[in-house]
């Protein structure tokens, strides 16, 4: 297949190392060998900043250093829990490794009757319109699209069932061992929700912030088409804050508020997760007291 312009004004070659270049404005972070994200923490000392942590809100939190390895923070971090929308993390990845970025997806009927039909939160997208995959991607992390995520599942599966397949041996082939895909959206399932931990999702984001458009999306607050049809507005609120790059906003009954946050700090990545907070407005206070904890200690 011929070289393809990358979308976003990155270049192939960055793009090519998706799985194993951290951003360069940060000391080269911990490299994970092929395949396990558990690599990601390699034997670090178990000595944590010297102030008191902020109280973590929210039923599981975590958070580490992924320059370092070190795991700062440890709240219920290896409890398997349902992460809602935090599952788009997984579904970015599997269609960054799928598909060119100026593939084109055409919106189908049930792609939008699906986010209807299970109360998911919509892109907005119009059957019958035609997207490239690297604007569907801001639909699917900016405003959280359901109708993005079946879209793009439902090409590169092919078939919705055979994009979760790929999500789950992608999540093995990574080592989150306590991770578990039904869909490609998070939405809950007659059948049941899947689940993962906080660990296993702080690890998918540094992971999958390798990827410097993957960084660049997550890191927008507004993003329209080049064609002017949509305009999608970020549901991450942590973007004001200093370094901050993303990651990804998550709700469901069952999952409660979730959060997925990562910032540059003096040369460090620091990345936490937040399950299960029953609070929407307090995740953002605590993971902004927590990446200030982590920076000035």
């Amino acid at each position: 297949m011929p070289t393809r312009k990358l979308f976003l004004g990155v270049s192939m070659a960055a793009f090519a190392l998706f799985t194993g270049v951290a951003s360069p404005a940060l000391a080269q972070p911990v490299t994970a060998a092929p395949g396990p994200a558990a690599a990601l923490v390699r034997e670090h000392t178990t000595a944590f900043p010297a102030y008191t942590a902020p109280h973590a809100y929210g039923r599981a939190v975590y958070l580490f250093d992924a320059t370092t390895g070190q795991e700062l923070l440890d709240k219920n971090a290896g409890k398997r829990m349902p992460v809602a929308s935090l599952t788009k993390i997984m579904t970015a990845y599997v269609v960054l490794r799928e598909a060119n970025l100026d593939d084109r997806v055409k919106i189908k009927r049930e792609d939008v009757e699906y986010a209807w039909n299970n109360d998911g939160t919509t892109a907005d997208l119009e059957p019958g319109d035609s997207l490239p995959v690297g604007e569907l991607l801001y639909a699917l992390l900016l405003p959280s699209g359901a109708d993005a995520a079946h879209a793009l599942a439902r090409v590169y599966g092919p078939g919705v069932d055979g994009f979760v397949a790929k999500m789950n041996a992608a999540a093995k082939s990574l080592g989150l061992n306590d991770t578990l895909y039904v869909n490609a959206d998070g939405l809950p399932t007659r059948a049941g929700d899947g689940y993962s931990t906080a660990r296993d999702q702080a690890r998918l984001a540094a992971i999958t912030l390798r990827n410097p458009v993957f960084t660049e999306i997550t890191s927008t607050r507004h993003h329209s088409t080049g064609d002017g049809r949509y305009d999608w507005s970020n549901t991450n609120h942590m973007l004001g804050l200093p370094g901050a790059i993303g990651v990804k906003t998550g709700f469901t009954n069952a999952a409660g508020f979730c959060l997925a946050f990562a910032a540059d700090r003096h040369d460090h990545r620091l990345i936490g997760v937040i399950l299960g907070e029953d609070d929407s407005s307090r995740r953002w206070d605590t993971a902004g007291s927590l990446l200030d904890w982590a920076a000035e200690s």
